[in-house]
C-alpha cells in the first residue's frame, strides 16, 4: 500500500473514531446528567390504586419502594437497556419490595426496565450504582437500612379512618432520621375533606449519607403517581402536602 492510501485510510478510521464517541457522549447525555442527590421514593399502595385506574388487586399493605431517582436527571443512555437476567438474584426482594403495585400481570418487570431506563441509567455515574445489579440491589439496601414501615409504626403513625397532621408526621421523621423528608399528597378530590398521602422521600448525597430532601423555602414539584405504563391520563399528579391533617388510608382488598 502506498504512503498516501495509507494515511488516507489512517485518516477515515480516526474519523470513524470520532464519530462514534461524539454519538456515544449524545447517547449519555440524552437527559441531563447533573445531579446532586439520590431520592428513594416509597409510596403508598392503597393510595396508588385508589387513585388509578388499573388493574391492581389487594396492594400490599405496608410501603414500598417506588424508585431511587437521582434530581434533575433522566435517560441519560437510552443505549442501556434493561435485562431481568442481570438481576435475577434480586428478584424475591424485588417482588416484595419493589413491586409494580398496579398491575397484576404475571410479568411485572415492565416496572424495573421503566426505572433503569428512566432512572437507573442516570444513578449509574456513581461505582456504587453502576450496573443494573448495583442500581437495584442498593436501592433494597437502603429500603431496608431506613425501615419507613417499622418506623412510623413505633411513631404510632399507622393507617386509619383518623386524620394526622402533616407537620407532626415531617417532624417525627425528621427526628428520626436527621434530615428533612418530603412528603407528598393527593389533594382532596370533591367530596373528600382532607388530602391523603401518598409518597414519603429520604434523600442521600452522592456518597450515599442521608441529607435534607428539602430546604425552606423551596416548593416541591409534583409528580406523577403513574410508574411508565399507563395510558395517557391515567396517573394522578401528588404534590407536596400542605400543612394541615391528613389521611393515612387502610390497605383495603380491591378487586376490578
Amino acid at each position: 500500500m502506498k504512503p498516501a492510501a495509507a494515511g488516507h485510510v489512517l485518516l477515515c478510521c480516526l474519523c470513524l473514531a470520532f464519530a462514534y464517541l461524539c454519538c456515544a457522549h449524545r447517547l449519555w447525555r440524552s437527559g441531563d446528567q447533573e445531579w446532586q442527590k439520590l431520592i428513594m421514593v416509597h409510596h403508598w399502595p392503597a393510595t396508588v390504586c385508589k387513585e388509578v385506574e388499573n388493574d391492581c388487586r389487594n396492594p400490599p399493605d405496608y410501603w414500598t419502594i417506588h424508585g431511587l431517582w437521582p434530581d434533575k436527571a433522566e435517560e441519560c443512555n437510552r443505549s442501556w437497556h434493561f435485562h431481568l437476567e442481570e438481576i435475577k438474584d434480586l428478584l424475591q426482594d424485588m417482588k416484595i419490595y419493589w413491586p409494580d403495585v398496579i398491575h397484576s400481570s404475571a410479568n411485572r418487570s415492565s416496572f424495573w426496565k421503566h426505572e433503569w431506563q428512566k432512572h437507573g441509567t442516570c444513578a449509574a455515574q456513581l461505582d456504587a450504582l453502576n450496573s443494573q445489579k448495583k442500581y437495584f440491589g442498593k436501592g433494597l439496601d437502603l429500603y431496608k437500612g431506613l425501615a419507613l414501615n417499622s418506623m412510623l409504626q413505633k411513631l404510632g403513625i399507622i393507617p386509619s379512618g383518623n386524620y394526622y397532621q402533616i407537620a407532626d408526621i415531617k417532624d417525627a421523621l425528621a427526628g428520626l432520621y436527621g434530615v428533612i423528608p418530603k412528603i407528598q399528597c393527593l389533594l382532596p378530590k370533591q367530596g373528600e375533606e382532607v388530602q391523603t398521602i401518598g409518597q414519603i422521600e429520604l434523600c442521600f448525597t452522592k456518597d450515599l449519607q442521608l441529607r435534607n430532601c428539602t430546604e425552606p423555602g423551596k416548593p416541591g414539584k409534583p409528580v406523577a403517581v403513574g410508574q411508565g405504563a399507563q395510558p395517557a391520563g391515567a396517573a394522578m399528579n401528588l404534590q407536596v402536602c400542605e400543612d394541615g391533617p391528613v389521611f393515612y388510608p387502610p390497605p383495603q382488598e380491591t378487586n376490578r
